[in-house]
């Protein structure tokens, strides 16, 4: 562990200038030259907080709690200070190698995923081949009540590991459950061999995180699920859910599945579904504030693929607007749109809808989205059957020659400013100052994870 580092300062004069890069539509019609800075007029970047050593690996989601931001990163995770947006300070790093290491964040306590195959659950693991049967995957839990200096707790072994995990608050007491879904289905993979169409729960004691637990392995699709085709992957589990505790829903982008019933958190059940001719993997679900609406991404490519552009077209690696309608076990799926980035992006750009979250904004449905080397996109889906973005903030390429994966793996709305997860770069913050977003700086939380809508 270690503290210390100091932010990129943006002096006032290169935040002016971010800020000419507007989205006129000539501007908007090219692609920015390699790291160049473009945005809209209401978006523009006030920090970056690039990555340190030793950490190497990409870095992938972000959880929030109080004024501290959480960054994943393939290497472990960092907390950052962000009581000023403008200076980011790191108060711990963490070196625990578990690609992707999500992170989730509840009171004290932080969860890690670790979907890799490792010697043991400690920090300083080893890779092992998935053949492996001695091999260890599955969640880490950290106490950072003193976030300069987070303690290791615990760690659940999972069926399959942790590709993604999200946390469920009980609804009668302080225990926590986190749903972990994992993927990479083999039959040569002995605790990941299919059919895999499961999740598995583990249970978190308030009064003592170190009795956390796999308490149940619900098969979410007995019936199998999508069957998968010649270009759809099949339904293996699920890749992330998204869950609104408040009605007892979630959403999963299971392969083609969709919302589910969660009012036992032991035992979820699938309600209604949805299949897209359009959508080859289904990746993360957003609701809406009020619950009437799913936002499904489609990773076409699964990430590391160049899909913003003519040839893939305005339907396939976009977002998938859906109406819940009906009540109760009769609620279904009512497709409305598609909503794609409206910018060409370069053949050298790893580009696909990704992760977001909303922007609290009364009477409307406005979220921010990571898409890679697309940059941050801000969007309107008030109007399901005619979505729009309204601000973006992108860097030009990592290469004019070559093919590099790297950009925003997720962008977050937090306390009034969006703070963007850079797989390369580190941690971005930006501002957004419009008039259609601005009862949004009056919402303050004392803790985010995306997954887990209030």
């Amino acid at each position: 562990m270690k503290s210390g580092g100091k932010p990129v300062a943006l002096a006032a004069a290169t935040v002016t200038a971010f800020s000419l890069l507007t989205a006129t539509p000539a501007a908007a019609a090219t692609i920015p030259g390699v790291d160049e800075i473009r945005s809209s007029w209401n978006v523009r970047q006030i920090a970056n907080m690039p990555k340190q050593a030793p950490f190497t690996g990409h870095n992938t989601d972000l959880a929030f709690t109080g004024d501290k931001v959480i960054v994943g990163n393939y290497d472990g995770f960092t907390i950052y200070d962000v009581r000023n947006p403008r200076s980011p300070q790191v108060l711990s790093q963490v070196l625990c190698p578990g690609p992707g290491n999500d992170v989730s964040v509840s009171g004290n306590l932080l969860f890690l995923g670790t979907d890799s195959s490792r010697t043991d659950s400690s920090c300083t693991s080893s890779t092992l081949p998935r053949s492996e049967k001695t091999a260890w995957e599955g969640i880490k839990v950290f106490d950072i009540s003193d976030p300069r200096s987070p303690r290791y707790v615990t760690a659940v072994e999972t069926d399959c590991g942790s590709h993604t995990l999200t946390l469920v608050p009980d609804n009668r007491s302080k225990d926590v459950y986190l749903y972990i879904s994992s993927l990479g289905v083999s039959p040569l993979f002995p605790d990941c061999a299919p059919p895999h169409d499961s999740i598995s729960i583990v249970k978190v004691p308030g009064h003592n995180p170190a009795a956390a637990a796999v308490v149940a392995k619900p098969l979410l699709f007995p019936d199998g699920g999508f069957p998968g085709s010649n270009t759809k992957i099949g339904t293996q589990g699920c890749h992330d859910i998204t869950v609104f505790p408040a009605m007892d829903l979630a959403a999963g982008a299971c392969m083609g599945d969709g919302v589910l019933d969660i009012s036992d958190r032991e035992k979820p059940r699938v309600i209604t579904g949805a299949r897209d001719e359009n959508f080859a993997f289904w990746h993360s679900a957003t609701f809406n504030s009020d619950g009437t609406k799913v936002v499904f991404t489609d990773e076409l490519g699964g990430g590391p693929s160049p899909m913003c552009n003519p040839q893939t077209g305005p339907d396939r690696g976009a977002d998938a607007i859906y109406d819940i309608v009906g009540r109760g076990d009769n609620r279904r799926l009512e497709f409305r749109s598609y909503f794609k980035i409206p910018r060409p992006n370069a053949d050298t750009e790893n580009c696909v809808a990704h992760n977001g979250s909303l922007i609290p904004v009364a009477g409307r449905d406005i979220m921010v989205q990571a898409w890679y080397q697309g940059g941050v996109s801000v969007w309107d889906f008030t109007n399901s059957a005619k979505p729009k973005e309204i601000g973006y903030w992108e860097r030009g390429p990592l290469s004019a020659t070559e093919l590099m994966t790297g950009g925003s793996w997720s962008a977050y709305y937090y306390n009034g400013h969006i703070y963007s997860s850079d797989m390369r770069k580190g941690l971005d913050v930006l501002e957004i100052n419009d008039p259609r977003v601005l009862s949004a700086k009056f919402v303050r939380t004392d803790e985010l994870n995306a997954q887990t809508q209030r």
